[in-house]
């Protein structure tokens, strides 16, 4: 199983998040396909989507010479519930500063300096 640090780690770079974007677009894609209008070159690509399928983020396929990829969205599922279920705790704490804030000093604080 990969962690949620494996899969946000690799989207951190512009480059694999375009091409997460390009593969979401239509339902696979090559590496050929989607070096096309980046400034890097087809090699590079194929590096990024190495780095996107060990996240588990991608599955490759081999269909004739090439390989095809697609987005594994069970994985983006995943990490997409972590990320909402930080989101909700951090919530959960800021509203409790924020409330203690609000009502001031707890009693039996005000003369302690």
């Amino acid at each position: 199983m990969t962690t949620e640090l494996e899969v946000l780690s690799p989207l951190a770079d512009p480059t694999r998040w375009e091409l997460m974007d390009r593969i979401a677009a239509g339902d696979s894609a090559t590496a050929t396909a989607l070096a096309d209008g980046l400034p890097v070159s087809r090699q590079a690509i194929v590096k990024h989507l190495g780095v996107l399928e060990r996240a588990g983020l991608v599955d490759g396929r081999r269909a004739g010479r090439e390989m095809r990829y697609s987005v594994r969205v069970e994985q983006l599922d995943a990490t997409a519930k972590w990320m909402a279920a930080a989101a909700r705790r951090w919530d959960n704490r800021l509203a409790a500063i924020k409330r203690q804030a609000e009502t001031g000093p707890a009693s039996g604080e005000e003369g302690a300096h």
